[in-house]
Order: C-alpha cells, then structure tokens, then sequence
C-alpha cells in the first residue's frame, strides 16, 4: 500500500510505501500524478519516503511497477528516494542509467535535504 501527499503548489508528490507493493498501488500512484501534469505539464519532484524495501505482493504488482515507470518517467523531472535501505541507496544509480528524471538517494535524516533539491527542478 502506497500513501501519497501531494504537495500542488511545490509540484511534487511524497510517496510513502505501508507494506509491500500491489498493483492498486500503482494505479492510484497514476491517479495522485494526473493533477500535476494537468496543471504544470509534468511532476517537477517524486520523493519516496521508505526507511526499508517494502517489495511487491507478487510478481503482477512487480510487473505493474516495470509498467508504471515505462509509461510515467518522461513526466517527472526528478526522483528523490529517502532510506536507510542499502538496497533502496543503491536502485537510484542503477535506474538513473534507465529512466530520464534525475534520481538521488537521501538518508532517512535528510528528508529536508530531499525535499529542497526536488523544488530546484525545472
């Protein structure tokens, strides 16, 4: 399950994962995105706000989020991800060299940190 704060006149959306992720998650994620786009074009900013990997329910929910980003991340400029997850420190690098919105890891501490380079975009 995902919880989302959308934050309109910053242009970003907060991401919180509660529990491994299902395919629901990311349609309402689509659904949380839509009034930012509408109103600016695009997301100027996505933090996901997760101290650990939350996974996904089942390999639908997986293949949902491969779906997700194929089909939303020419929309976002950038991606902050908040952690203490090595795991979750670690898929940024990777996933800058896949997708076009700049992407950065934040510890768990530097939420403010986060939240200031994502209002720099655009």
């Amino acid at each position: 399950m995902l919880h989302f704060e959308l934050l309109r006149d910053r242009n970003i959306l907060v991401v919180v994962p509660q529990g491994p992720l299902e395919k629901a998650d990311f349609e309402q994620f689509a659904r949380q995105m839509a009034p930012l786009i509408a109103s600016a074009g695009k997301v100027g900013g996505v933090m996901i706000d997760a101290k650990s990997f939350p996974g996904w329910r089942n390999p639908g929910a997986f293949a949902a989020h491969l779906k997700f980003v194929a089909d939303h991340h020419r929309q976002i400029e950038r991606i902050a991800v908040v952690t203490d997850s090595g795991l979750l420190r670690v898929l940024p690098r990777i996933a800058a060299r896949l997708v076009k919105p700049d992407i950065r890891s934040f510890a768990a501490d530097e939420k403010a940190q986060a939240l200031a380079w994502l209002e720099t975009a655009g």
